[in-house]
């Protein structure tokens, strides 16, 4: 890698130059921060210990949030110690570092996303075959797949991102280490690399989207020849699922499909909030108030460490 660049550092930026601005971005990221980490953690620890969850769907969601606590963890603290400090660097191997988990966790999230509508589809189209396509043993073959195809994906497109040579600037205008804001600092011939990242972009997240879309579109038709009340319940739980989708896959791809060329925008920076934050905060809020059964095992973890208090 050292053999590769000229550069020994990389700059980040910030969202304001002015202090007392850094200063309410780093405040607001933390909250976000801390909230999302309170949230899922709170999730992990109802699905894990209480017996009445002990089903796939709550055994993916434990999963997606462990996933989230770690996916934030990347970039967020980073960028709050930048702000306040307004010491921006980051070296070479804490650049790769981050490219790397960047990718990994965006991909197994999207991955989970995709295999938790898969449940819900099996759950509401196909009830009598959940046990047998839906076993423990099928829940952990396919987190499994989802972790380790995510390490050969991000360790690729890591590897490519880090063979090229950085002769340029080496200010990365983005609040974070990621692949695109990279290529246009080098001044190797990025065209090749550019169209694969393009290309696994496209197959990847449209593929993902493709069978959440036809998911969807089986279930609602299902759903639609449910009673009304059943039909509102089922709905209040999968509408949500399909906003955070949304946002996730639109923001990613409105960052990857854009032409390479160098741009200073405040909405350059803004676009991967919506798929490196967002769907880490929003996930706990979705699955914990729209559900009955995780809101009923919150209450009681709530209560219990109360008592235990008083």
């Amino acid at each position: 890698m050292a053999n590769s660049t000229t550069v020994t550092e990389f700059l980040l930026m910030n969202f304001a130059d002015r202090w007392q601005l850094r200063l309410l971005h780093s405040m607001l990221f933390l909250l976000i921060y801390l909230v999302t980490l309170l949230g899922n953690l709170l999730i992990v620890t109802v699905t894990t210990f209480d017996p009445k969850l002990n089903m796939p769907m709550y055994f993916f969601l434990r999963n997606l949030s462990v996933l989230d606590m770690c996916y934030v963890t990347v970039t967020v603290p980073n960028a709050c110690v930048n702000s306040l400090t307004g010491n921006s660097a980051i070296s070479v191997a804490g650049c790769a570092t981050q490219v790397f988990l960047v990718i990994y966790f965006a991909y197994v999230e999207l991955v989970f996303l995709t295999i938790m509508a898969r449940d819900c589809y099996v759950a509401i189209c196909q009830p009598l075959h959940y046990p047998a396509v839906m076993s423990h043993q099928c829940c952990v073959q396919m987190t499994l797949a989802s972790l380790l195809s995510g390490l050969v994906y991000a360790g690729v497109h890591m590897g490519q991102t880090f063979q090229l040579t950085f002769c340029q600037s080496n200010v990365i205008r983005q609040f974070f280490c990621d692949v695109l804001s990279l290529l246009k600092l080098s001044c190797s011939d990025t065209s090749s690399y550019f169209l694969l990242i393009l290309f696994s972009a496209i197959v990847v997240a449209g593929g993902c989207f493709i069978f959440i879309t036809m998911s969807y579109i089986h279930i609602f038709s299902t759903v639609l020849k449910f009673p009304i009340r059943e039909q509102g319940k089922v709905f209040s739980t999968c509408v949500p699922h399909i906003l955070v989708v949304s946002v996730f896959l639109s923001s990613i791809l409105s960052v990857y499909l854009k032409p390479l060329v160098n741009s200073e925008t405040i909405q350059d920076m803004i676009l991967p909030v919506f798929y490196t934050i967002v769907p880490p905060f929003l996930n706990p809020i979705i699955y914990s108030l729209r559900n009955t059964q995780v809101k009923e095992a919150v209450k009681k973890v709530i209560l219990r460490n109360f008592y235990s208090w008083k």
